[in-house]
């Protein structure tokens, strides 16, 4: 499944602040160096013009 930034946005801060969209991409960016340190394989897929999604490889393996 892909999630917008809005959608995120909206997960984690509420529909009651403006946060800028563009402030999901930071934080994917931590995550991403958080879950994966070596820099191996990406957890998070990044779908162009869409959102973000948990790629399935890493879903499947729990």
């Amino acid at each position: 499944r892909v999630f917008s930034r809005e959608q995120l946005l909206d997960s984690v801060w509420g529909r009651d602040i403006y946060i800028d969209e563009r402030t999901v991409d930071v934080h994917i960016g931590r995550l991403r160096k958080l879950l994966n340190p070596g820099g191996e394989q990406d957890p998070i897929r990044t779908v162009r013009g869409a959102g973000y999604a948990l790629d399935d490889r890493f879903a499947k393996a729990e």
